[in-house]
């Protein structure tokens, strides 16, 4: 398989480099001159609000989506000049948890994990039965193997999805809101599973979230997006006490300040006075 081109400036411990990456819908763009590195071995989490092209990132980073302008590099390759059969084996190397969990809901628990074994590995039944079980027994769900989708809480569910995103041991899972919908108990096996995992499999996590606290329990690295571009960066710590207004808004929840409370209107006063341009 030839190489694809490789960012020379990239430190050897970076899996995930993104570099002065722009993208949009036509006019309209959603993010601007992006620049990340992702760790090996590191839970990076990416906060902003919503709409701020969190999971356009996610998007990016695993070649669904091109950079209109940048370049995104995974270990060193090139992920937009790849070709489809690289793209394919690219993406073998990477695990992805939807926010919806996106179970397929005619298969079972077992059948759900098992499908990308099936799918890309051509290995004897029995191995994937064992690896199946192995995974789910990580998530602490080998006795849910036999439940369908439906039968499942929001909780397993989400632990179902991760099972099946770690199915072909990838270095990189990528998370998109994994936190979302969840009750207090689900929200903190998700979170201990996360880092957990990370730390054990010896995985790379990039968790896309709008939830400051959860994001702060688990991250070693923090970006927060803002207006299509990076606003702030740094441990949890330094993103908790930064004294950059905008950031630290976003980081205390406060409900208004740089990013105001009311969308871009004119003048209150002056639009109830216009009699002429009521809309009828």
């Amino acid at each position: 398989m030839p190489h694809s081109p490789h960012n020379p400036a990239r430190p050897a411990d970076t899996l995930v480099s993104v570099d002065n990456v722009s993208f949009g819908y036509g006019p309209r763009t959603i993010l601007s001159g992006l620049d990340m590195q992702i760790t090996r071995g590191s839970v990076v989490v990416v906060m902003g609000p919503s709409g701020c092209g969190k999971s356009t990132l996610l998007g990016l980073i695993g070649g669904r989506l091109a950079a209109s302008e940048g370049r995104v590099f995974f270990d060193g390759g090139d992920v937009a000049a790849l070709r489809r059969r690289e793209l394919f084996a690219l993406r073998k190397r990477m695990g992805m948890l939807f926010q919806s969990s996106a179970l397929l809901t005619d298969l079972s628990v077992f059948d759900n994990v098992a499908f990308p074994l099936r799918e890309h590995c051509g290995l004897p039944e029995s191995l994937v039965r064992n690896l199946v079980l192995m995974k789910l027994h990580m998530v602490g769900l080998r006795g849910a193997r036999d439940l369908r989708p439906a039968e499942l809480s929001g909780g397993m569910a989400r632990r179902v999805a991760l099972a099946r995103a770690i199915a072909l041991d990838p270095e990189l899972i990528l998370y998109d809101e994994p936190f979302a919908g969840l009750d207090p108990v689900s929200l903190g096996v998700t979170l201990k599973l996360i880092r957990e995992l990370n730390d054990a499999l010896r995985l790379t996590s990039v968790v896309v979230t709008h939830d400051v606290d959860e994001g702060c329990r688990i991250a070693d690295y923090m970006y927060l997006l803002g207006r299509g571009t990076i606003i702030g960066h740094g441990a949890p710590q330094e993103m908790l006490h930064s004294g950059d207004p905008e950031v630290a808004q976003f980081m205390q929840g406060m409900p208004d300040g740089p990013v105001p409370f009311h969308y871009p209107a004119p003048d209150y006063r002056a639009e109830l006075l216009d009699a002429g341009g009521a809309r009828s």
